[in-house]
């Protein structure tokens, strides 16, 4: 079976809203960089010595704030040969030094903001198509956090809200990037209450697995399949594989969803998720031990 070389990186985030901060309010609009731990793992995961890492702003409507702060966190960890892109339009997204930088980076990271954006300026392009054959066919890293992370899945949440969910039509659909099939990617989950969110986009699209991504947390996807979770929050995996009876194609809109045997695990740090197998492990130790008895 053909897997790609590449790895994804997918977090939670709590790191850019992508609004503009309210002038004439009092709440201070942190973004409060997600957690060194998870940046550190991603630079572990590339195999350069001294990286070259391309951070994608796009998402965001403060892009020259958001940039800032990656450089600073990676400049903590020691890392220099960092470089922002501060995409704006579709326009820009053509423009042959950028492609050439996608071309040449070690990891590539978008950050957060909304993701409609994200497809809106990447959608259907060559810098869309120069990620998806690296990240196929080379020991490439690709991440993104929050809105990034949404946008990595070839089936997209582009928004809806978590109170009305579940109520047929609550949710909006849309085209991601298409990095990454068969998967649905929500975040900033636990806080905000997404998990009716992520349900209805799973039953809606029958066979598809939902991951879930707290704050403060993200997945290692290796092979396309295996998920590893990292940080300190928890990743909520929605199969909608074996779901039996449901009323989402002939409900009306705005009517409760009914959904039969939707199967629900929660991963915690260190936990595996086999997304082609279905099977859930303990860690590397108990998925090791597993291969070596299925191989025996």
């Amino acid at each position: 079976m053909n897997r790609p070389k590449g790895k994804l990186f997918a977090i939670g985030g709590n790191e850019d809203k992508g609004t503009y901060p309210n002038p004439s309010s009092k709440k201070k609009y942190y973004l409060d960089f997600f957690e060194l731990g998870i940046l550190k793992r991603f630079l572990k995961e590339i195999p350069a010595q001294n990286p070259h890492i391309e951070v994608i702003t796009t998402a965001s409507m403060i892009p020259e704030e958001v940039g800032e702060r990656y450089l600073s966190a990676f400049g903590i960890l020691g890392v220099e040969n960092v470089n922002l892109m501060h995409i704006r339009e579709e326009a820009d997204a053509l423009i042959p030094e950028y492609l050439e930088r996608v071309r040449k980076a070690d990891g590539v990271m978008f950050s957060g903001g909304d993701q409609s954006r994200l497809t809106r300026i990447f959608g259907n392009t060559e810098f869309q198509e120069i990620l998806k054959l690296r990240y196929w066919n080379e020991d490439f890293v690709l991440a993104g956090t929050s809105a990034g992370a949404m946008a990595m899945s070839e089936i997209m949440i582009k928004g809806g809200s978590a109170t009305h969910s579940l109520l047929r039509g609550a949710i909006k659909i849309g085209q991601g990037l298409g990095f990454i099939e068969g998967v649905i990617i929500d975040t900033h989950f636990v806080i905000r209450g997404r998990f009716g969110r992520l349900m209805e986009a799973v039953v809606t699209h029958p066979k598809t697995i939902g991951i879930g991504l707290g704050e403060d947390t993200g997945i290692l996807i290796t092979e396309g399949h295996m998920i590893e979770t990292i940080g300190s929050n928890l990743v909520v995996i929605m199969d909608g594989h074996n779901i039996g009876y449901t009323n989402i194609e002939e409900v009306e809109r705005g009517k409760p969803v009914a959904i039969e045997n939707l199967t629900m695990h929660v991963l915690a740090k260190g936990n595996i998720y086999d997304m082609e197998t279905r099977e859930f492990y303990r860690d590397q130790e108990e998925l090791k031990y597993a291969q070596v008895q299925e191989d025996k």
